[in-house]
């Protein structure tokens, strides 16, 4: 499973951070790695200089075999909070998807 990280130009880019972060998506998203080929996560400031509270924006997209790529979005205060609600999202959204998935198989 291959993560990518982007980040817009009002977010920091952080290398210790991100590679935190892929571990801990890895962790969340362990059961479905034989599925998932990729996961492309964005971190954009909503509000830029401004600030304000949750103003960070996560979008994650898991591309999974032979069927539709999954896509949420979350907000939050920080860039780790706003990935990992995102990655929680992702992962019910998963379940969701290939238990239909699954059921439709008669599995």
């Amino acid at each position: 499973m291959f993560i990518q990280i982007n980040t817009d130009n009002q977010v920091e880019s952080d290398h210790e951070r991100d590679a935190r972060l892929e571990g801990q998506i890895r962790q969340r998203l362990a059961r479905f790695e034989e599925r998932i080929t990729d996961v492309e996560i964005h971190v954009s400031d909503v509000n830029g200089p401004r600030g304000g509270a949750a103003d960070l924006r996560c979008t994650l997209e898991a591309r999974v075999n032979g069927v539709q790529p999954v896509a949420v979005a979350e907000h939050g205060p920080t860039v780790d909070r706003a990935v990992m609600s995102a990655a929680k999202k992702a992962v019910r959204a998963l379940d969701h998807q290939l238990g239909k998935l699954t059921d439709r198989k008669g599995h």
